[in-house]
């Protein structure tokens, strides 16, 4: 094998690698949302990183970022059953830049109604979707591994929302 063949071969495995770390990244936050994981949330953001979720709110640093889980507001959402439930993201990766576009939707368990059984499953009210929003998610190489720089969300019908589709196949700068 030649050296220029071993050296393309490093630089694939090295571009599977870090599509794989993203991905892990954004399987990981609904996870990390719905068990209030503030260590892991934290480890995924860079410093001065900036969560902008539109009129809903803007939280700029990690520290800050990791303590939304810990609200009186997220805290009861928890204990209400939220889920939060990621769609397979679009990754686009150059150098040591890298952006995600994704759905994230937010599902509630429906408090009303007569419970439907299902055989073998139990019998539940079902579930309610309260929000699907689009997701901008920009990361960074760091010596700690890819991080997010900054995150936009934006509700599904809105303009931002479209803002942020329409930017999924910008060409992301190196």
């Amino acid at each position: 094998m030649t050296a220029h063949a071993t050296g393309d071969i490093e630089n694939r495995v090295r571009a599977i690698e870090d599509r794989l770390e993203i991905y892990n990244l954004i399987a990981a936050h609904p996870i990390s949302a719905d068990s209030a994981a503030g260590e892991f949330i934290a480890a995924c953001w860079v410093e001065d990183g900036l969560f902008d979720r539109g009129e809903l709110s803007k939280v700029q640093g990690r520290t800050a970022i990791a303590q939304e889980v810990f609200t009186p507001n997220h805290q009861a959402a928890i204990a209400g059953g939220i889920g939060h439930f990621a769609s397979l993201p679009h990754v686009q990766i150059s150098g040591d830049n890298a952006v995600v576009t994704s759905y994230l939707q937010i599902i509630v368990p429906e408090t009303r109604g007569e419970p439907l059984d299902v055989p073998g499953h139990g019998a539940a009210r079902g579930f309610h979707q309260h929000r699907v929003s689009v997701n901008r998610w920009e990361f960074v190489r760091t010596d700690k591994g890819w991080q997010i720089k900054q995150r936009f969300a934006r509700a599904i019908g809105t303009d931002g929302a479209q803002k942020l589709l329409v930017r999924a196949f910008e060409r992301v700068e190196a």
